[in-house]
């Protein structure tokens, strides 16, 4: 999107504030659980709706918090190497963002309770959790090395488990695979973001796992999380799900020639066309997998 003549606070600078790409990261672990619940003779169609769109809410009030939270802590400046901020370029005013956040927070949190009365409290506090998350992430967890763990536990076991209780009322060890491999694939943007960002990270304060255990670690974790991902992928076959266990392996070849790309250009701005790359990965690994599921 033409990121020039943003009027503030207009639907255009609310457009580029909710970073519309990244949705697919939190869409994701909810069209594996709902594959999973269909292979196994459960799907329900309002549940899947209803996390559906909690997921995507939740993304865009963790990316709104992270706009303006970083904007006040200083993390967005003038040599900032990711795709801009809409609060620092001034598009959106603080004041105009927290509202923003307010009204997402709650709207999800309203979308969340359609769910309550069938599936009970518990899913209350586990909606409060979400939102604890997504506060927390950004002004704290972020900040000392937390944030992969994090990513592994709500944009993977959390949304995957939780999507898939809502639609057939169990847990399985099949489900829990899917989950933590969801969240592995996921946690490689998080992973390229840092390792992009571990100079002016640590200019900042910011210490994410890449400023702690430098660059090689940051290599080699990201490889790491996409081939353990279809390793556990494969263990799928043991329960009887054999598409399931070998169509996510086709994921493999766009996340190791990705990975040589990140290697090669290694720092700089340039790094933002990895970004691009490692986020569509991550929706062919969630598209893999389900088609997988759904043919099992």
């Amino acid at each position: 999107m033409n990121e020039n003549n943003v009027k503030r606070n207009s639907p255009k600078a609310w457009l580029l504030a909710i970073r519309p790409k990244t949705l697919s990261a939190a869409v994701i672990p909810v069209v594996v659980a709902c594959a999973m619940a269909y292979a196994d003779g459960g799907f329900k169609l309002f549940p899947a709706v209803v996390c559906m769109i909690f997921a995507a809410l939740m993304q865009i009030a963790s990316n709104l918090i992270n706009d303006i939270y970083d904007f006040m802590h200083g993390s967005d400046r003038e040599d900032r190497l990711g795709p801009k901020r809409a609060t620092a370029q001034g598009w959106i005013s603080p004041t105009a963002m927290r509202v923003g956040i307010v009204f997402v927070v709650t709207l999800a949190c309203l979308c969340g309770c359609l769910l309550v009365r069938e599936a009970g409290m518990w899913l209350v506090f586990l909606g409060g959790a979400c939102v604890l998350f997504a506060f927390l992430y950004t002004t704290l967890f972020s900040y000392i090395g937390l944030g992969d763990l994090l990513v592994l536990a709500f944009f993977g076991i959390v949304p995957v488990t939780a999507t898939y209780y809502l639609q057939t009322s169990e847990i399985n060890i099949s489900i829990i695979i899917c989950a933590v491999a969801c969240g592995m694939v996921t946690d490689t943007l998080l992973v390229l973001n840092n390792y992009r960002d571990r100079d002016t990270d640590r200019q900042s304060g910011k210490r994410t796992i890449i400023v702690m255990f430098g660059e090689k670690f940051g290599q080699q974790l990201y490889l790491f999380l996409g081939i353990a991902a279809c390793v556990l992928s494969l263990s799928l076959a043991f329960s009887g799900k054999y598409a399931a266990a070998v169509v996510p392996l086709f994921y493999l070849v766009p996340h190791v020639a990705t990975w040589k790309t990140m290697v090669t250009i290694n720092h700089g701005r340039e790094l933002n066309k990895v970004l691009a790359l490692t986020s569509r990965n991550i929706l062919l690994y969630g598209l893999y997998l389900a088609i997988g599921l759904w043919l099992s």
